[in-house]
């Protein structure tokens, strides 16, 4: 069964990411390398992409005069998708030790994120 694991955050979990010490992002972004590598070890892992920053996103509905209506920078009071990973794996439980592997990553001082991650299954018609 194929699930997607979707990582958000708010603007202030960017921007306070982004002043982490980098000592303590380089460990972080090693563990979710290590975690990938395993996941295609065990052949669970189908993809995984982090996204551009929020400040270059748009909402899109709908269309006028032929043109896509946007409403701007992407509203700064929501959550922002950060990145997703699609893994196929026998179970929900397995998808779900999987987000909490990804949940876990260490953030500043080593301490874990204890990110959420939201976990979905794809629909199957």
């Amino acid at each position: 069964m194929k699930y997607i694991l979707l990582m958000s955050s708010t603007r202030a979990g960017v921007e306070a990411y982004h002043a982490w010490p980098k000592q303590d992002s380089e460990a972080h972004m090693a563990v979710l390398h290590r975690i990938n590598r395993d996941l295609t070890e065990s052949g669970e892992f189908v993809a995984t992409q982090g996204l551009a920053e929020p400040r270059d996103a748009k909402v899109v509905r709908g269309e006028k005069n032929g043109l896509p209506v946007t409403d701007g920078i992407f509203p700064e009071s929501k959550e922002f998708l950060l990145g997703y990973w699609v893994v196929d794996v026998a179970n929900a439980e397995l998808a779900y030790a999987i987000a909490g592997r990804i949940s876990a990553v260490p953030g500043p001082g080593g301490k874990p994120t204890n990110m959420p991650i939201e976990v979905r299954q794809f629909a199957t018609y």
